[in-house]
């Protein structure tokens, strides 16, 4: 039979026995695995680790810009109804007053004390402000804020308490003041 013509092999290859044998089976490559679960979990924490080792970074230099750029000192020095930007409540004692310069403008704050009723000091430094200052009173703390224009603004809050300084009103007012630009 294997002299029949059309059942010869093509030049080069073996002669096959008869009957032919069927080709061996193909070996395909294994199939590439898709991410693993680890893997991507891993890749997540990675990135959030990044993203937040960039966020303290940034937090970092704004504190101490801010830092560099701000003073505060703290006194008992007196101060006056001009350094406050509003009239001081006749008879109060002052206790301390703050002055810092920070973020491009100048904080005053100054802490009183009076042995008159809280209503008293509310009606007073709402006639002082006049009627452009807002006003606003949340549980035993009445707040008054007054935008004087140009970057100034004061804020008077005064409250009572029966254990706050031995019964006495508490008047704490903030004058703010845009900070002088230094010159090149």
């Amino acid at each position: 039979m294997t002299n029949i013509p059309g059942n010869q092999p093509p030049q080069g290859y073996p002669p096959q026995p008869y009957p032919p044998q069927p080709y061996p089976p193909v070996i395909y490559p294994p199939q590439k695995k898709g991410p693993s679960a680890l893997k991507i979990v891993l890749i997540v924490v990675g990135i959030f680790v990044g993203l937040a080792l960039i966020g303290v970074g940034l937090l970092s230099y704004g504190v101490y810009k801010v830092a560099k750029t701000s003073n505060m000192t703290v006194n008992t020095q007196p101060v006056s109804a001009s350094d406050m930007g509003v009239a001081l409540y006749p008879g109060a004692e002052q206790k301390a007053n703050v002055r810092m310069t920070i973020a491009g403008e100048n904080m005053l704050t100054a802490t009183f004390l009076s042995s008159d009723s809280k209503d008293q000091v509310v009606a007073f430094y709402k006639s002082s402000l006049g009627p452009s200052a807002q006003a606003q009173t949340i549980f035993n703390e009445t707040q008054f804020m007054l935008d004087k224009g140009a970057g100034e603004s004061v804020t008077v809050k005064i409250s009572s308490a029966t254990g706050l300084q031995g019964g006495k009103t508490q008047i704490v007012i903030v004058h703010a003041t845009p900070a002088a630009t230094p010159s090149k």
